[in-house]
């Protein structure tokens, strides 16, 4: 009898054990910042309570405070940030810009071996500990913007060992570096190969003719080679043209193919490259001439899974609309490019492109009128899917939306 007791307990036990997992999870979903219109209330249900002490926070309609999410008021889960945010208008993109950086110091894409005078072959670079991706950012407390300037530093020295400041990761390191005479060509080397600047043809995201300033791509800019977030030391953006589509294929992404116009003309200038894309200050003549009104961002609570359209360019330089379908919109408490699952409904996109391709990263996509985020990443072996970005990362990344 005392068993069966035992077993109708355990087995009345388990539904509210998982009823109370799966709460749990779905409390930890609720981002560490959430967003709120300008006299929106924030709303708290008996399951799930946001706790505030010094008001009530049912009536509060302004926000800028920290409040504490609990399980059925008892069970305390994490606090988050809320903070109440004036309405966001901005000009959507969609049309393809040209970028050219120039990256802060210069990074190192290969390392190499020289042979000296007297036939010893070796690699002052790797026996010091220079990797590649590593930037090197002064020699001998000269700074270091280009290839040429390394190459002067490198010898004006001779011999004498140079002192070599170079980032790797985020952090700062010294490296002293001896360099060695090419037998082939007496010139003194260290052994690497580095860049100093990078072009190609994206998407423009948005462009705020408040504040001028303007976001594209939706991700990072990284070296082709060693897969390295470029840090910039200055760039710009020009007016391009699509000339020619490669379509997607599975396990084979296609690609938008542009060119520059104008280069002489710059269209703004780009002052960051983070994990969200590139930003900086640009002009009007970034408004598209078909789509020239601003129109209103979505918060991340107002984007819902379910219908949408992308504003892209796959020929010339002037976009159009094209149906997609948000499959899934992802939990993030860090800014990152993969924020939601996007689907290619449309059929004439995907006669001609196959779905998302490369040069098509940073197009806006608007869900209700309203820009909700932006196209980054294809599946490699499902061409007519991929990711997007949610909007609220693009905006604090250009500076308009507080972090």
């Amino acid at each position: 009898m005392k068993n069966k007791k035992k077993c109708i307990i355990c087995w009345s036990l388990i539904p509210t054990m998982i009823l109370v997992m799966l709460l749990y999870f779905k409390t930890q979903s609720i981002p560490s910042t959430i967003f709120l219109r300008e006299g929106q209330e924030l709303k708290s249900n008996y399951i799930i309570k946001l706790n505030r002490t010094d008001f009530d926070i049912e009536k509060s309609k302004i926000y800028d405070e920290v409040v504490n999410v609990s399980l059925l008021g008892i069970l305390p889960i994490k606090s988050v940030s809320v903070r109440s945010v004036p309405e966001i208008y901005v000009h959507p993109g969609g049309t393809p810009v040209g970028v050219k950086l120039n990256t802060k110091g210069v990074l190192v894409v290969a390392l190499s071996d020289v042979e000296g005078i007297k036939g010893k072959i070796i690699s002052p670079s790797a026996e010091s500990g220079i990797q590649v991706g590593d930037i090197i950012t002064k020699v001998n407390g000269v700074s270091i913007n280009s290839s040429e300037e390394l190459i002067k530093e490198i010898n004006s020295s001779k011999n004498r060992e140079l002192n070599i400041i170079i980032e790797r990761n985020n952090n700062t390191l010294e490296k002293k570096v001896k360099p060695v005479k090419d037998k082939t060509d007496n010139v003194y080397k260290i052994g690497l190969w580095v860049r100093d600047s990078t072009s190609g043809v994206g998407t423009l995201t948005f462009y705020d003719s408040k504040s001028k300033k303007f976001a594209a791509l939706g991700h990072p800019i990284t070296d082709v080679d060693t897969g390295t977030v470029l840090k910039i030391n200055k760039g710009e953006i020009v007016e391009s043209s699509i000339i020619s589509i490669r379509k997607g294929e599975k396990g084979n992404p296609g690609e938008l193919r542009g060119i520059f116009i104008n280069e002489e003309e710059d269209l703004g200038n780009v002052n960051k490259n983070t994990l969200c894309g590139i930003y900086g200050n640009g002009n009007e003549k970034l408004i598209s001439s078909k789509y020239n009104k601003p129109i209103k961002i979505a918060l991340r609570n107002e984007i819902k899974e379910g219908p949408a359209k992308i504003l892209t360019t796959i020929d010339g330089s002037e976009p159009k609309l094209y149906d997609i379908k948000i499959e899934k919109l992802l939990h993030q408490d860090n800014p990152g490019p993969k924020s939601m699952v996007i689907k290619v409904i449309d059929e004439e996109l995907l006669k001609k492109t196959g779905g998302i391709v490369q040069g098509m990263s940073g197009s806006p996509i608007i869900q209700d009128n309203k820009l909700v985020g932006a196209v980054t990443h294809v599946l490699i072996n499902r061409p007519d899917v991929g990711y997007g970005i949610y909007i609220e990362w693009m905006l604090k990344d250009a500076g308009i939306l507080a972090q």
